[in-house]
């Protein structure tokens, strides 16, 4: 038998109970042979419908809150087991190069040129970001460096990401599905309000008092304060294309994380002479 009709008859069996025990009573009030005793299993009934009642919301309501929690962790272990398998490609790839770089004395005779064929292998070996993603394994919440990893392999080409981890322990007050939802709408944003041709996002993971600190900060031209104090507000969006879901978007995520006792804060922040947009959730 499904859920939804053992939902059904449980409503139908309380339903039908209530409606016997009023017309008991009211056939009981006047036949005149309702006493104290009747009143009071009438009212013990009726406790146990209504605790009944509450108990299978709570059940149903936890029960729904582990179902989206591993619904999460279905999504998002996926992308981490991804990230595992390209760190050890990277690290496989390092070691090959730091074998090059090595051996480089036995074709060059040169120390000058040895040096300096060296210093541009290594530059070159930087450049490549092999070690971009590694700051993600080192984090404590699996699901959310797995969410976030594919958030960052599905960005666009142009746009660089930096992230940092300040915190290999990440502890968030909120529940797992909750802290990705207010997660996904920053870095959703953050990727969609950067320049057409590229820009650089910056993301910043640490525990601060058993509670998560996420920053994440975009390029972007300066906003005006005006502006920036209706971010938050339902429905509001700079793009007009976009209006009704971008607005939508952070207001809901505001509102999750103040619910559950955190915050949502924004500003701009300058950084090597250009504007990012900055926003910061405590939860």
């Amino acid at each position: 038998m499904s859920k939804e009709i053992k939902k059904v008859l449980y409503r139908v069996f309380c339903f039908f109970s209530l409606a016997i025990a009023v017309y008991l009573v009211i056939d009981l009030k006047v036949s005149r042979t309702l006493d104290l005793k009747m009143i009071i299993v009438f009212i013990l009934f009726l406790i146990v419908i209504i605790w009944g009642t509450i108990d299978w919301k709570m059940s149903n309501d936890i029960i729904k809150e582990q179902q989206k929690e591993l619904m999460m962790y279905q999504l998002y272990i996926q992308p981490m087991e991804e990230l595992v398998k390209e760190i050890r490609a990277k690290q496989h790839e390092f070691d090959n190069h730091l074998n090059a770089i090595l051996n480089l004395h036995l074709t060059v005779d040169n120390y000058e040129d040895l040096v300096r064929q060296q210093s541009e292998y290594v530059k070159e070996i930087s450049r490549d970001g092999g070690n971009q993603y590694l700051p993600l394994l080192r984090i404590s919440d699996k699901v959310l460096a797995g969410f976030l990893y594919s958030k960052i392999v599905s960005s666009r080409e142009e746009i660089e990401t930096v992230i940092e981890v300040r915190s290999k322990e990440i502890i968030s007050g909120v529940s797992e599905h909750r802290l990705i939802e207010i997660v996904g709408v920053l870095v959703d944003n953050a990727y969609e309000a950067c320049p057409k041709e590229g820009g650089k996002v910056r993301m910043i993971l640490d525990s601060q008092y058993d509670h998560l600190f996420f920053q994440i900060l975009n390029q972007h031209e300066k906003v005006s304060f005006e502006e920036i104090g209706h971010f938050f507000e339902n429905g509001y969006s700079t793009k007009s294309k976009e209006k009704g879901r971008r607005g939508i978007g952070l207001y809901r995520a505001k509102a999750i994380a103040e619910k559950a006792g955190g915050e949502i804060t924004v500003g701009q922040e300058e950084i090597g002479g250009e504007n990012y947009i900055q926003f910061t959730v405590v939860i």
